[in-house]
């Protein structure tokens, strides 16, 4: 058996230390019930960009984007520098694995663009991968680049072995079934939040894989935008009332729920699965087992973080 949380929470939108508390807060509250897993949704940490469909986001060279998308870059996350530090010291000292969903700035490429990427902390606290989301989904595109394979990975956690994706990208059959020809029995899909994204999907995958999959998503509402924000009032003047709804949920490898989407709350989700389900429904359909055809098509996957650059030192 394996326990999950699911972590359907608001962040402290757009405000990277104060997210970092509330995150730990639920880190905590599930290490108390003893989950093996906490979930967080897509670009939780510092918030994902809700601003851009709401503030003419696409205009080019406007003054109000600009400064709202200098306070994301100073609020974003920088691995490297350690600011998911206390998160993998409370993983550990709860011995709880952790997929959290950031906003990176990232060290490689030179730290002004942002990548969507979702972080695996195992139950030791060691960061293991760092997926960043290989296509932007419509406006945020205009907030957020292109990642690479390199986080295309899975990871052992008791019987499983788990890998996960950010949002649309879940729709990708291709990056769907690295994951399942790596081994992967329990799959993480994060999203902003709404139901309309989960509904459908989360049993889908689920039948297809035969897997496990736990769809979780984030949650806010207008009140919840904080005050300090650059352009707030032409933010909460166009933003619905609710921004993000939820909609987390677990299906089973049969793709019947298990947990069917919770949507309207932010609240700490826990449920349990049974590792022999897998084993079970495997029996009549493996997707890269015994029901493929390796001889006639085959999947290749680039693994190499890009950068723009590579130094050679000289030698001393």
């Amino acid at each position: 058996m394996l326990t999950i949380g699911m972590a359907q929470i608001s962040p402290v939108w757009l405000n990277k230390k104060e997210t970092i508390k509330k995150i730990k807060s639920y880190i905590t509250q599930a290490g108390q019930n003893e989950c093996d897993l906490i979930v967080f949704g897509e670009g939780l940490l510092p918030g994902y960009p809700f601003w851009l469909s709401i503030t003419d986001g696409a205009r080019f060279n406007s003054t109000v984007q600009k400064e709202i998308h200098a306070h994301y870059i100073k609020n974003a996350v920088e691995i490297e520098k350690g600011d998911l530090g206390e998160i993998c010291q409370l993983a550990k000292e709860y011995k709880l694995a952790v997929y959290l969903g950031t906003i990176e700035r990232a060290l490689n490429r030179g730290r002004h663009s942002l990548y969507c990427s979702l972080v695996y902390i195992d139950e030791n606290g060691e960061i293991k991968s760092v997926h960043r989301k290989l296509q932007p989904t419509y406006e945020e595109r205009l907030a957020w680049a292109p990642g690479d394979g390199h986080g295309l990975r899975v990871h052992e956690l008791k019987d499983f072995t788990v890998g996960g994706l950010n949002c649309w990208e879940n729709w990708m059959p291709l990056s769907r079934t690295a994951l399942y020809g790596m081994g992967e029995n329990l799959h993480i899909a994060v999203w902003p939040g709404s139901k309309h994204n989960t509904h459908d999907i989360t049993r889908y995958i689920a039948k297809e894989s035969r897997s496990f999959v736990v769809s979780v998503s984030g949650y806010l509402e207008k009140e919840d935008i904080p005050h300090d924000i650059p352009h707030y009032d032409k933010i909460v003047d166009n933003a619905p009332s609710i921004l993000a709804n939820g909609g987390s949920c677990i299906s089973g490898p049969d793709g019947k729920w298990i947990i069917p989407p919770v949507v309207d709350k932010e609240d700490l989700i826990i449920g349990s699965i049974d590792f022999n389900r897998v084993l079970q429904e495997r029996q009549n359909f493996d997707p890269v087992g015994h029901y493929s055809r390796p001889d006639i098509t085959k999947l290749s996957v680039n693994r190499t973080r890009q950068s723009l650059i590579q130094i050679t030192e000289d030698k001393e």
